[in-house]
């Protein structure tokens, strides 16, 4: 397999998983506005803040209100963050690995994009229709990856799409995690109690965890538990544990990937040994960064070392074609 097109793979996968995760962090946002009193420091800015687009909406939007908000998280093409930008990203990297892939993947991607660009303003204006769409998106991404699971080979192309989708999964659930932790109540012991408990429930509903959340750990909701849940258990698909533990697997059957497996394990390790439950709000937030960080540092390795191998200076293989080859073993 050429490096050109495992990297498509691994960033199709990717961008798809984004576009998922991002309606859900919308949705998550949604609801937890909903059940907030007043005198409580939550807003749609912060949000832009946890997925880390702050920077780039101020150098387009003037003022931060919703629909602006909406408007880039949605359908901006000048976000590559955008619902909108990362289905095109897959869709065009699944229209040119057409070889590789299964044909219905193809369809079901570009029908994704039709039906998003179809119906991106209408989610911006208003949160009823807002929920309905971003709702089908969701509906719409797991029938790709039932698709992909089901209908594709489980060789090395597989194992990177794979590999994308759990680092991406990975680093989503730390950032709707992160919701929870960067709202400000006002000083109420009972009603603080309350809302708290509501506002974890939406947490674990925006990552279809309620049911799993109460069979497998406890009828009531409570912060600490739910924080580790999302974390570190590894019978939960989102869990960050869980993924790192898929991501290591894929790896193990990657040619010259043991420095990298090692990476995984340990950060895996270091979530379960880490204890964040039982840190504060603004700790939590800082810890939910450093897991953003180490993730980042992950996919940098994993470039370096599969598509980008030639960038440190070394001449590529000598090859009539562009493509640097990304070898199976």
């Amino acid at each position: 397999m050429l490096a050109r097109a495992a990297e498509k793979l691994y960033w199709m996968a990717r961008n798809l998983e984004r576009a998922e995760n991002t309606a859900r962090l919308i949705n998550s946002t949604t609801h937890v506005l909903l059940d907030l009193p007043l005198g409580a420091s939550f807003g749609w800015t912060n949000l832009l803040e946890i997925v880390g687009l702050d920077d780039l909406f101020h150098q387009h939007y003037s003022q931060a209100d919703e629909e602006a908000i909406m408007r880039f998280l949605i359908e901006d093409a000048r976000n590559p963050g955008s619902i909108l930008s990362c289905v095109q990203y897959a869709r065009e990297n699944t229209r040119t690995l057409r070889e590789i892939l299964p044909a219905e993947i193809w369809e079901r991607t570009n029908g994704m994009y039709l039906y998003i660009k179809e119906n991106a303003t209408i989610a911006c204006r208003s949160r009823r229709n807002r929920y309905m769409v971003l709702d089908n998106i969701i509906e719409q991404r797991h029938a790709i990856v039932g698709l992909i699971s089901g209908t594709m080979g489980h060789d090395l192309a597989y194992q990177l799409v794979k590999l994308g989708r759990n680092i991406e999964r990975a680093d989503m659930t730390t950032r709707i995690l992160d919701i929870g932790s960067a709202v400000r109540f006002p000083q109420d012991g009972v009603l603080h109690e309350t809302l708290m408990e509501r506002i974890w429930m939406s947490t674990l509903n925006s990552l279809s965890a309620y049911q799993n959340y109460r069979r497998l750990v406890n009828m009531h909701v409570r912060r600490n538990d739910v924080v580790n849940f999302l974390l570190c258990d590894d019978r939960l698909p989102r869990s960050v544990v869980h993924c790192l533990g898929e991501m290591e697997s894929c790896l193990r059957l990657m040619p010259q990937s043991q420095q990298l497996q090692m990476s995984v394990t340990e950060l895996s390790h270091r979530i379960t040994q880490g204890h964040a439950e039982r840190l504060d709000a603004p700790a939590l937030h800082e810890y939910m960064d450093w897991l953003q960080t180490e993730l980042g540092r992950i996919n940098d390795a994993l470039t370096q070392r599969y598509f980008h191998a030639y960038d440190n200076g070394m001449p590529p293989p000598a090859s009539d074609q562009a493509e640097i080859e990304f070898a199976e073993q």
